[in-house]
């Protein structure tokens, strides 16, 4: 049999492959977004006080450093799909960004821990309810950035699961926020970013699987 003969048998029953688009990828991943807020927010968990909140410099701080965050992530996993990126420069910036923003919750305090101890400001129990609703909040987010590198070809799958895991992170962490009550930076660092970091680690250690050889 020739080569080409051989080539055309083996792709003849091959189903056409639909071509990637970042667009329609950010879209799927904007639109979960939306729809998970929404239902969020639409069972009545939003923090009561939020319309005072919301006018406080930590509010935004906590908020907006998450927002930065989900962004920059979600652009650094889309990104790492494609068989010609790397999301290794990507991944220290989302580390230098989140220092970033560690460092100015450092210098905001909003009056909350006047004269509690380390202990107290952490709140322990509360903390570890806190990481542990941010990693259920981000399962879908997570799934669906597992489905869409399932649909990629990722030369650097440990990285992009680490992009992926950061990015379903930092979402739960963002729609959590709009709950939490704690208005002390210290906490909101500390646990945020375990349950973050938690999720990171699930995703770097799951998923690259399927693509090892």
């Amino acid at each position: 049999m020739s080569n080409d003969a051989l080539i055309n048998e083996l792709a003849a029953n091959l189903a056409p492959v639909q071509r990637r688009s970042i667009l329609r990828e950010t879209g799927f991943i904007v639109a979960l977004g939306v729809v998970e807020l929404a239902l969020f927010l639409g069972v009545g968990l939003m923090r009561p006080d939020m319309g005072q909140a919301i006018a406080v410099p930590y509010m935004w701080w906590k908020l907006g450093s998450l927002a930065v965050l989900v962004g920059l992530c979600s652009a650094i996993a889309i990104r790492s799909f494609s068989p010609t990126s790397s999301p290794r420069r990507g991944l220290i910036a989302a580390a230098a960004t989140a220092l970033a923003a560690a460092l100015v919750g450092a210098l905001i305090d909003p009056g909350a821990a006047a004269g509690a101890t380390i202990l107290e400001r952490l709140s322990p129990v509360e903390g570890i309810v806190c990481a542990a609703c941010i990693i259920v909040l981000s399962l879908p987010m997570l799934g669906m950035l597992a489905i869409l590198m399932r649909r990629g070809a990722p030369t650097h799958p440990e990285a992009s699961a680490l992009a992926i895991g950061l990015t379903a992170g930092s979402w739960g962490a963002f729609v959590f926020a709009f709950c939490c009550r704690a208005n002390d930076p210290l906490y909101v660092t500390t646990w945020y970013l375990l349950g973050g970091g938690a999720v990171a680690a699930i995703a770097r250690a799951v998923l690259p699987r399927k693509f090892r050889l």
